[in-house]
């Protein structure tokens, strides 16, 4: 039986693109479904629901207008995966969130934080993530709000999603403490001001190099307890590109097999793994969907695949 405290799994899949820099990433969810990613989980001991594919605006790959890129399907999408993942928590089940680029992580994890505030428990969100998403519309030429969630999460965005879930400015549906970033290594200047300005936890691959992935995941989950939901929201590009070629942003130097394996291990062996996104895989960069089976290894792992003997 898997270590987490969830019996039941449900998968969401959400096959759209509209946040990110290159078409390709609405391909994932099947391309995660084709690597097995049921039996996968069910060979942990869970039960496994999956819901289907959402539904949401389709791509029309347009030029940015005010700052963001498709805002308007951005929102609509962050909107059904809102109340998607917020069906499943409400109903006991961990959602497991199939992307789609790494924008839908605003609707999932303000889901997750709008539960986790009415219930008084804590939350820990770790970030796996090449990049520190951290943009805004006055600093990134481009518009594509795959590059923002993190910053819409802290109250910094578009009001439509900065206030997806009830959430505000002020009252935003992320805080520094609830938040760490792991295996970043690809920060525009003025985004490292506003991440420093913010005052989050962010352990870079020179942190990773420098103190070891143990280390690292030991800082990252020190002060969770059995009030703690944890949601993990992996951006395949975390992975160094040698092993996961499959992403439509790939950086040099992130974590290696070993590295990443002994992350989703060490968060199974908290057991407050609560909710978890896989986003950003993008089969059309992919190579005899390798990346995908590559992710689906890591989430065997997430939920209590271990290579321990001992």
């Amino acid at each position: 039986m898997s270590k987490l405290q969830a019996a039941s799994v449900a998968l969401i899949g959400a096959p759209t693109d509209v946040g990110a820099s290159v078409r390709g990433a609405s391909m994932g969810p099947e391309a995660l479904r084709v690597a097995g990613i049921d039996r996968a989980l069910r060979g942990q001991g869970v039960d496994v629901l999956d819901t289907g594919n959402l539904v949401g605006p389709a791509n029309p790959w347009q030029r940015p207008e005010g700052g963001f890129r498709h805002l308007a399907e951005v929102v609509a999408w962050n909107r059904v995966v809102h109340d998607a993942v917020a069906e499943q928590l409400a109903a006991g089940r961990l959602p497991v969130l199939l992307g789609g680029d790494h924008c839908l992580a605003i609707g999932s994890i303000s889901a997750v934080a709008r539960q986790v505030r009415a219930q008084g428990r804590k939350l820990r969100v770790l970030w796996l993530d090449a990049h520190a998403d951290f943009n805004t519309a006055a600093l990134t030429p481009t518009g594509n709000l795959h590059g923002m969630p993190v910053a819409c999460l802290f109250g910094d965005g578009p009001a439509d999603l900065v206030e997806l879930g009830g959430f505000s400015p002020q009252d935003p549906a992320l805080r520094a403490p609830e938040l760490r970033q792991i295996g970043i290594r690809s920060v525009d200047p003025g985004e490292k001001r506003l991440v420093r300005a913010a005052g989050f936890q962010v352990f870079d691959m020179r942190a990773i190099d420098e103190l070891g992935m143990r280390a690292v995941m030991e800082r990252a989950l020190e002060g969770m307890d059995e009030t703690t939901h944890l949601h993990v929201s992996l951006d395949v590009d975390f992975l160094d590109p040698d092993i996961a070629p499959g992403v439509g942003t790939t950086e040099r130097g992130g974590p290696s097999y070993r590295e990443a394996q002994l992350c989703m291990e060490m968060l199974a062996d908290t057991g407050r793994l609560g909710s978890l996104d896989i986003v950003e895989l993008n089969p059309a960069y992919d190579v005899r969907n390798r990346t995908a089976e590559l992710a689906v290894d890591l989430a065997e792992s997430l939920f209590g695949k271990s290579t321990l003997m001992r």
